[in-house]
């Protein structure tokens, strides 16, 4: 039963919040700026008028924001602490977004936190950053509970490092949040076989569509094929680094940083929908996008639902160990 309601900051297509929703949590108000996504989170989630707030949150007022709610979950963007990006932290205005989570976490007082981030975050040049936020989350009444998971620990076929941060309010729960253990057996890419039968682009399955744009010669510096019987590599954002398909053979070395793909096979990225099932999201789950670019963002962007479900049932089973005592 959804009886404890969340908002949702920097909501993208849903991922985190699909998986609070699965563990009995009710999406009331979500923040999402980027106006491609609306339409996937909108045709999901279906919130009523004006609680899918379009606004980018640093123009949203505090009274625009719900209160005496349950609890407050998103990850703010990622690109300014990511290795793999500008590597601006707190200096780019989206690495400040940050600073937002916190303003409205002392406006709404949840009674726990959840924030999702790259681990660029917890990188020495950014530990400084870190450890101010950390302490500015306690200072608002929060036991804080950080921890970086892998989400190929907890039934997500993927090698995924993120960052997640836990607060629990401490004059509601007199214990701290503990992570879900690890799952025993990993998923791999055997999860998206059922796939392999269906043409790209084919109608009868939602977004089984391919970038063919060129590879890159950072693309082609190393590997980029798992097996059928391994992890896929992270899912990312950018439709120019999603992996090959796992039907073709691993790259072959030419030298220090260069690799080259097999002779007499056609190469392919993982389509849309096989990365959304490397995500976990549900197979009739649609994302609604005019371009590839957009499909592979959205897809790549998200908390993977699984990982999302099992922080989220562990939160939820705290929540009524207090209604029981």
């Amino acid at each position: 039963m959804n009886n404890n309601k969340i908002i949702s900051l920097f909501s993208g297509a849903g991922g985190m919040d699909l998986g609070f929703h699965k563990a009995g949590f009710k999406v009331i108000w979500a923040n999402e700026y980027d106006k491609f996504v609306h339409p996937t989170y909108q045709n999901f989630f279906k919130l009523p008028h004006n609680c899918l707030d379009t606004r980018s949150i640093t123009d949203i007022p505090n009274d625009s924001i719900p209160k005496n709610i349950d609890g407050l979950i998103g990850g703010p963007p990622c690109q300014s602490w990511s290795e793999g990006g500008s590597r601006r932290g707190i200096k780019d205005k989206r690495g400040k977004l940050i600073e937002d989570y916190i303003r409205i976490v002392k406006h709404s007082k949840p009674k726990f936190f959840v924030i999702e981030n790259v681990k660029g975050l917890i990188n020495k040049r950014n530990k400084h950053i870190y450890n101010d936020v950390i302490k500015e989350l306690g200072e608002l009444g929060y036991s804080i509970t950080p921890k970086l998971l892998n989400a190929s620990d907890y039934g997500v076929p993927q090698d995924r490092k993120r960052i997640f941060i836990v607060g629990y309010l401490r004059k509601v729960f007199n214990i701290s949040f503990e992570f879900p253990k690890k799952s025993k057996n990993k998923k791999n890419l055997e999860v998206i076989r059922y796939l392999e039968d269906f043409p790209i682009g084919y109608n009868a399955v939602n977004n089984h569509d391919v970038d063919n744009s060129s590879f890159s010669y950072i693309y082609m510096s190393r590997n980029r094929v798992r097996n059928w019987h391994e992890q896929s590599y992270t899912i990312l954002a950018s439709q120019r680094h999603i992996p090959i398909h796992p039907s073709f053979p691993k790259m072959l070395r030419v030298k220090k940083d260069v690799m080259k793909f097999k002779k007499d096979y056609e190469y392919r990225r993982l389509s849309i929908r096989e990365c959304a099932e490397i995500q976990t999201f549900p197979k009739n789950f649609k994302f609604i996008y005019s371009s590839t670019v957009h499909g592979y963002k959205m897809v790549g962007n998200a908390v993977p639902v699984t990982l999302a479900f099992k922080i989220a049932k562990k939160i939820k089973i705290d929540l009524l160990n207090l209604k029981s005592t």
